[in-house]
C-alpha cells in the first residue's frame, strides 16, 4: 500500500490545505493527514476541533485518515509504514523552509522521501497564521476555509463585519 502523510498544525486549516489534500490523496492509496500538536503552543482552535474540521472538509476523499501526534513526524511515518510526506508550496519562501526540513527527515529516515506540491495560484496568499489574524480582528474568512471553520469563527464572534478588513492588516 503506497501511503503518504500530510503533517501540519492546521489551526485552522483552509482552503490551501483541502486542495493539497485532495491532489495528493488521487497520487496514494492512503493519506494520513496528521495533526502534529505542539504542548508548548497555544493554539487558535483545540485539536479536538481541528480533527472534526478536518474530517467534516475531507469527507468526501474516502482515503483520508485523520490522526494526531505529538512526536517526530518520522516516528510517526515508521509506526504508519509511510515512507512519502506531503507538503505544500505557496512561494520561494516556503521552498527554502521546506527543503531544510525535508533533508531532515531524510536524515532521520533514509528511506523517505518528500514531494512538493504548488499551490494553486488563487490560493497563494491563504495561510493559516492570516487566517488566525483575520480571526483575532474578526475579519472575514469565507472563502478562504471550509464551512465548518466558518462556522465556528461565527460561533465565537457573531456577524463579522467588511470593515473588519483594515483591521486585519491585509
Amino acid at each position: 500500500m503506497r501511503r503518504a502523510v500530510f503533517a501540519g498544525s492546521f489551526d485552522p486549516v483552509t482552503t490551501g490545505h483541502i486542495d493539497i489534500i485532495e491532489r495528493s490523496a488521487a497520487m496514494f492509496d492512503e493519506l494520513i493527514v496528521c495533526i502534529f500538536h505542539n504542548i508548548q503552543k497555544e493554539g487558535c482552535f483545540p485539536v479536538n476541533e481541528r480533527i472534526r474540521f478536518l474530517r467534516e472538509a475531507t469527507s468526501h476523499v474516502p482515503n483520508v485518515r485523520v490522526d494526531v501526534s505529538s512526536g517526530l513526524l518520522t516516528d510517526y511515518m515508521q509506526q504508519e509504514n509511510a515512507r512519502v510526506v506531503v507538503r505544500g508550496l505557496r512561494s520561494v519562501k516556503d521552498f527554502e523552509y521546506e527543503e531544510n526540513h525535508a533533508a531532515m527527515i531524510r536524515h532521520l529516515m533514509p528511506e523517505s522521501d518528500t514531494i512538493f506540491l504548488l499551490t494553486r495560484p488563487d490560493l497563494t496568499f491563504v495561510s493559516s497564521s492570516g487566517v488566525r489574524e483575520l480571526i483575532r480582528f474578526r475579519g472575514p474568512v469565507q472563502g478562504i476555509v471550509p464551512p465548518s471553520v466558518e462556522r465556528a469563527v461565527l460561533k465565537l464572534y457573531g456577524k463579522i463585519s467588511s470593515d473588519s478588513r483594515a483591521a486585519a492588516h491585509w
